[in-house]
């Protein structure tokens, strides 16, 4: 993870479940690119290959609601999304994104001023993202927390932390 991540914006609305996401018949796999390859689907045709030219997700209130499912921030990275933003999140998707080392920010001030298309930069450090020249403001990421995304998700995280009680013993 880079502490300032930029890049092109796809836009949601609210209540983006996870069931939208990833349908449940592909919770068999773990492989972050077949996920990806079924990630939206249910919103059109060739939905998926599409998001793959966009860099980051902003969506309205609620972005993950529905199935408490790990796939859904696995999916969003097999398609290349480097981060999500939204004016909030459901509670265990914005967990499982952290575990699984997806960068999300809730910045509802932010959600509502861009559109599909639009460039953004989010530095994560400073807790501020940069639009049209305009700064939003998002509260910053404890150290912790910013430490599994650095890693890559939580399970690397874990690992660092065994190795460095292995080495201080």
């Amino acid at each position: 993870m880079r502490a300032k991540i930029q890049g092109r914006v796809y836009k949601f609305g609210d209540n983006i479940n996870s069931d939208i996401i990833i349908p449940g018949r592909y919770l068999i796999y773990v492989d972050r690119e077949r996920l990806a390859q079924h990630a939206f689907e249910m919103l059109g045709e060739g939905f998926p290959d599409k998001l793959r030219s966009f860099d980051i997700l902003v969506a309205g209130r609620n972005f993950g609601c529905g199935s408490a499912r790990e796939q859904a921030a696995t999916a969003i990275q097999g398609l290349g999304i480097k981060a999500v933003v939204a004016a909030s999140f459901a509670r265990t998707f914005y967990r499982n994104a952290i575990n699984d080392g997806l960068p999300i920010v809730e910045c509802p001030a932010l959600a509502a001023a861009v559109k599909e298309g639009d460039e953004i930069e989010i530095d994560l450090e400073a807790g501020k993202i940069l639009f049209s020249g305009r700064e939003f403001v998002f509260p910053r990421m404890p150290d912790s927390v910013r430490k599994i995304l650095e890693l890559g998700g939580l399970a690397e995280y874990l690992k660092s932390q065994l190795e460095q009680q292995s080495n201080a013993t």
